[in-house]
Parts: C-alpha cells; structure tokens; sequence
C-alpha cells in the first residue's frame, strides 16, 4: 500500500508540474490583442479592389505594437492613411474654379424613374460629383414624390422639377388633326419608327421650340441634355461647360448621322423659304457644307444626334432661332411628317452659327441605343480610364457624318481612325 501511495504522489506532483510550466509559457509568449494598432496599419478581410463602405471600426483587428513588419506584411494588406469610410451626409464639389451658369436639363416620365437614375449614376460618377451642378426635370404630368426622391438623392447639385405648359405640349390651332391622323396612320402601315406616336411629336416639337422657354431654364445661360439609359465611358477631367464658355461655342455634340428620309420630305423645302425670308440670321461662315452636296440645293440628311447636346440657351432663345423655328412650326411638320428635333437644331446650328462655334467632344464617350462614341485613340481611353470598345466606335462609320464635319472644319482626324472605318 505504501509503495502505491508513493506512486500516485508522484503522478501528481509531475502533472502540477507541467500544468506549471504550460502557464508560465503562455502567459510570457503570446501577444496581447487589447493593444493598438500600429500607426498607418490596417487589417481587413477586404480583398484588392472591394468596396469599404461596410467597413467598421469593430471590423479592424488589432496588432500589438511589437509585431514585426515582416510578419505583417505576410498575412495583411496595408492601407496608408488608416481611415474607416462614413457615408458623407451631402456630395460636396472637389474640383477648382468657378462654376459656370449652366445645368443639366432631362425630359422624363414617373415611370422613366430607373432608366434615368442609372444616366444620372453615370454622369455623377463620371463627371458631376466634383462640380455639382444643378439638375433640371421636365415633364408633360407633375412629377410624383419618388422620381423626386430618387433623383434628388443621386444628384450632387440642386434638382429642378417643372410640368410643361399644355400649349407647349399639344396640338396648335393651325394643326389639321384629321390630316396628321392620317399620316399617322399611314406611316404605321409603313412600319416607320414612331410614325404613329402621338407623344413622340409632342416631344420633337418641345425639344425644338420650347424647352429652353421653361421658366425654370431662364436663369440658365448653358445646358446638358441627358437622357433615360444613356452611358458615359471615360472619366471626364474638366468643365465642359467651361469650355464651351471661354471657347465661345454654341452647340457641341458626339455622335452624327444621316436622318430617315421617310420622316422629313418636306423639311428642307421649309428651311429654304426660312433662308429666303431671312437672309439676315444667315452667317456668312456657316455649316451649309454639312448639310448639304450642292450648296444648298437639296439636303443630305446629315445632322448632329441631340440626345446628346450641350448647347448655349441664350443662342436658343435668339431672334435668328426663334425665327427659324416659327417658319417650321407654322408649315406643320412636326404633325404632317415626322420631323425629329435633332435635323431642327442641326440645321439651325449649321446655318445660323459659326463653323467654329459648333463642337465635337471627342474625349467625352458616349452611348445611346444603338451608337457609341468611343474616343479615337489608345493613349486619350488610357488617360481618361475608358471602358468602351473602340471597335464599337461609330464616329467613322459609312452611315456617319463626323468625316464630313471634319472635313469641313479641316480638323486632323485622331490616329487610328482608318481603322475604325
């Protein structure tokens, strides 16, 4: 019995023993985690490239002070400074200069809500976040409270909402409504593409004569037209807006082409009389060989495509375009054809204006089902962080006009365009 007594003593002092030695090792080997982290170093389970806006200071695990950088370095990506995001409460401008008196301008429907928002995400991204210029919304029925909402939260600047008057968006008096019935009719049969649309002439008309009488664009002296859907490639590093102003331009656009014959027989017949009633608004330097092969004769059907347009109001709001647009409106295409207000505002631009008043804005890409602007040029996509596929590009495409307008104005067209052809 003593022998074994003996034994089990033993077994126990050597198991307080170890017990003993295995505390003494823990506690004079292993890291404290209540330290700090060490200045500038940040550990996260964010992989390169994710967002941080879920990022929380409880998110963060703490190193001890004296872990060497090595180690660090091995299992943690480092971010310098060590800052936790918050979501800013108001998108503040960052970029340097003074603004010019200009807004963005949309004509929408309630139920346009999410096309639209995904065009103000890319011009805010791309451009708008660092200036923050104001937003104006215009619609044929009052805006309901979540288009508002919506919009008003995407756009770094001041939002806008107006209704547009009845008689700007409505029959005039001298309209025969029986005879555009009938042509609505008959380019339906024709399959012309919005030949039946009531609305959609309703809305040439306005984007040509009216938009710019708002009372809520009379303060502006610049525009940017923004449509539903529409992306923008590239990043975009300075005002065009500015530019336009301190270059003295009046319109600018990014994508041209040759309009449906179907839809405007008649515009040109309209165009001469207003050329012939006003030779006075007609510039001595303008565009006439954009818009026509035979000095005026017959036009081409070449136009600048105003979904996109940037352009001065206070040119729109001018006797020579007023004029010009009265002369169209009283001969009633808009309802007795089609005529969209993309030749109307190419027409004008190229016979009232300067050819070095009207600009193309290569570095600003662009895409409107079905075209895309893709900037010419490896190094000009490099620089401005374009994601377009320039074999996409449309700017030297047989049905394009942009050669012309190069031509024209002698521009040097950008490298590599041959092979955009």
């Amino acid at each position: 019995m003593a022998t074994g007594s003996g034994r089990y003593l033993r077994y126990i002092l050597f198991a307080v023993f170890g017990l003993t030695i295995i505390y003494f090792i823990s506690t004079s080997s292993l890291p404290s985690y209540a330290q700090p982290l060490t200045s500038g170093t940040a550990f996260s389970w964010e992989r390169p490239g994710e967002s941080k806006s879920s990022t929380s200071a409880e998110d963060l695990v703490h190193l001890p002070e004296t872990t060497p950088a090595a180690d660090i370095s091995q299992s943690v990506e480092t971010t310098t400074p060590n800052v936790v995001p918050t979501i800013p409460s108001e998108l503040s401008s960052s970029a340097p200069g003074e603004r010019v008196n200009a807004t963005f301008v949309t004509l929408a429907r309630n139920t346009d809500i999410w096309e639209i928002a995904r065009s103000i995400r890319q011009v805010e991204d791309r451009f708008n976040r660092n200036y923050n210029y104001d937003w104006v919304f215009l619609n044929d029925k009052p805006f309901d409270e979540n288009f508002k909402k919506v919009t008003t939260s995407l756009v770094s600047g001041k939002t806008h909402y107006g209704e547009i008057p009845v008689e700007h968006w409505s029959f005039p008096s001298w309209i025969d409504q029986k005879k555009a019935e009938a042509v609505r009719e008959d380019m339906r049969r024709r399959k012309i593409i919005y030949g039946d649309s009531v609305s959609y002439r309703h809305m040439c008309r306005f984007e040509s004569g009216f938009f710019f009488r708002h009372p809520l664009l009379q303060q502006f002296e610049y525009y940017w037209r923004v449509e539903p859907s529409v992306e923008l490639f590239c990043d975009i590093h300075y005002d065009p807006f500015r530019y336009m102003k301190e270059n003295k331009k009046k319109y600018s656009f990014v994508l041209s082409l040759y309009e449906y014959v179907e839809t405007i027989p008649t515009l040109w017949d309209s165009t001469k009389k207003f050329i012939k009633a006003h030779p006075e608004h007609i510039s001595p330097d303008n565009s006439m060989g954009f818009l026509s092969d035979d000095g005026g004769e017959t036009y081409n059907k070449c136009h600048f495509w105003s979904n996109f347009e940037i352009g001065n109001l206070d040119w729109l709001r001018s006797k020579p375009y007023l004029d010009f647009f009265e002369t169209l409106d009283k001969d009633g295409g808009f309802f007795y054809e089609r005529w969209g207000d993309a030749p109307v505002h190419s027409i004008a631009a190229g016979l009232l204006l300067r050819k070095d008043e009207i600009h193309f804005f290569n570095d600003i890409a662009y895409y409107h089902v079905p075209f895309t602007h893709c900037p010419t040029g490896d190094d000009v996509r490099q620089k401005l962080r374009c994601h377009c596929n320039p074999a996409d590009n449309f700017d030297w495409k047989p049905y394009s006009c942009t050669s012309r307008f190069f031509d024209l104005n002698k521009l040097k067209k950008p490298e590599g365009w041959e092979a955009q052809v």
